[in-house]
């Protein structure tokens, strides 16, 4: 197969707008894993052993209302279900939501005591009531996790109390966190709530970012003693919004300096941009035996990409098709990809592109006549 790569750089007004801003310092990190994102373009803007295994401690949690939000969303429970307290759940260990044995709570007030107070007992009030068994509610949640595209987790509980089968990675536990806001936006504002009481026992989120001002509605801490300290953020100002993981931090000041640090580098530091609009010709493409000799090339959706504020060459852009298309072509056909490779390390973006119009195959003399000439062509 042949392609024609068609290069070609973005405006120069890119070029001109990012060349004004000084260097920007590379993220370094105490962090044993860390991985920060960028919501809207999913692109990664740093990454450490992101693909590595870790303890994922509470911020396993966040799978665990991922499986009940999803059972909210399909209607096999409401807010007002109530769930019935086991000895199992009363006995659990570790950060509490204080729940009474053989007593009834309600989906809404679990829902905070996870959340809000990372109740360990509480996880287990739900994984029961949803699967009848906390053991069957994990193998639920890494089936899950796998239909999310988490390739590297594996859950043996629902709280995330240390297990050696018990595990995640930074980047997963990202991709399922985008996955919460993206397909339950409607509860993801639970994670913004700064307190809850329940059994006249008032706590605190755990999460220190809430209480700084850099915009951040969310996610989980997480702590163990061989894992350490983990966090799972995100935050948005006007325009973007970003996700961040980091874990095997040493205590929880230097977990809420690190992820206030990386939040406000990954937010203050770069910008989204529109380099293709929707509808925009991006390139034309060689027909044979067609009608025209051309069709143009168009995008269909916004091509929008993360960009360092402190960017200073080109994009380089390539479109990649057969060479020639063979007439006829058909309007909203994809026919072409387009490959752009982004400055600063940044990484590459495919889009597919899609033919402008209709290109009709040439009349039988016509194109026999066309035949001829291609062939004393490629003779010479």
């Amino acid at each position: 197969m042949r392609y024609l790569s068609i290069l070609a750089f973005i405006s120069a007004c890119f070029v001109v707008a990012y060349s004004a801003h000084p260097a920007m310092a590379k993220m370094q990190t105490a962090a044993k894993q860390a991985i920060l994102k960028d919501v809207e373009t999913g692109q990664t803007l740093f990454a450490k052993n992101e693909n590595q295994r870790m303890p994922t401690s509470s911020m396993s949690k966040v799978m665990t209302m991922y499986m009940v939000f999803d059972a909210l969303k399909r209607g096999e429970i409401s807010m007002d279900t109530e769930f019935k307290v086991s000895k199992k759940a009363w006995e659990k260990g570790g950060s509490k939501m204080f729940v009474e044995v053989d007593k009834k709570v309600k989906i809404q007030d679990l829902i905070r005591g996870v959340i809000v107070q990372s109740g360990n007992d509480a996880t287990i009030v739900l994984a029961e009531g949803l699967a009848g068994s906390e053991d069957v509610f994990a193998r639920k949640m890494t089936t899950k996790a796998k239909q999310l595209g988490m390739k590297n987790s594996n859950f043996t509980n629902a709280s995330g109390w240390p297990d050696a089968n018990h595990y995640s990675t930074a980047e997963d536990l990202a991709i399922l966190t985008k996955a919460i806001m993206k397909d339950f936006p409607e509860y993801y504002g639970f994670y913004k709530e700064k307190e809850f009481e329940f059994n006249k026992i008032k706590q605190p989120n755990r999460n220190p970012l809430l209480y700084r001002n850099i915009g951040a509605d969310g996610v989980k801490t997480g702590h163990t003693e061989i894992g350490g300290y983990g966090l799972i953020g995100s935050a948005a100002n006007d325009n973007r919004r970003v996700i961040m993981v980091v874990n095997g931090l040493k205590n929880e000041k230097e977990r809420a300096d690190v992820g206030a640090q990386i939040i406000e580098w990954g937010l203050n530091g770069f910008e989204n941009k529109t380099i293709y609009p929707k509808g925009s010709e991006v390139a034309g493409a060689k027909v044979l035996l067609g009608k025209a000799d051309l069709v143009p090339l168009i995008i269909q959706e916004d091509l929008r990409v993360t960009l360092s504020k402190a960017g200073r060459d080109n994009i380089k852009a390539t479109v990649h098709y057969k060479s020639p298309l063979k007439a006829p072509v058909h309007q909203g056909d994809q026919v072409a990809v387009l490959k752009l490779s982004l400055p600063d390390n940044m990484g590459e973006f495919e889009a597919p592109l899609y033919a402008a119009q209709d290109v009709e195959v040439l009349g039988f003399f016509k194109r026999a006549l066309a035949n001829m000439k291609l062939l004393m062509k490629n003779a010479l």
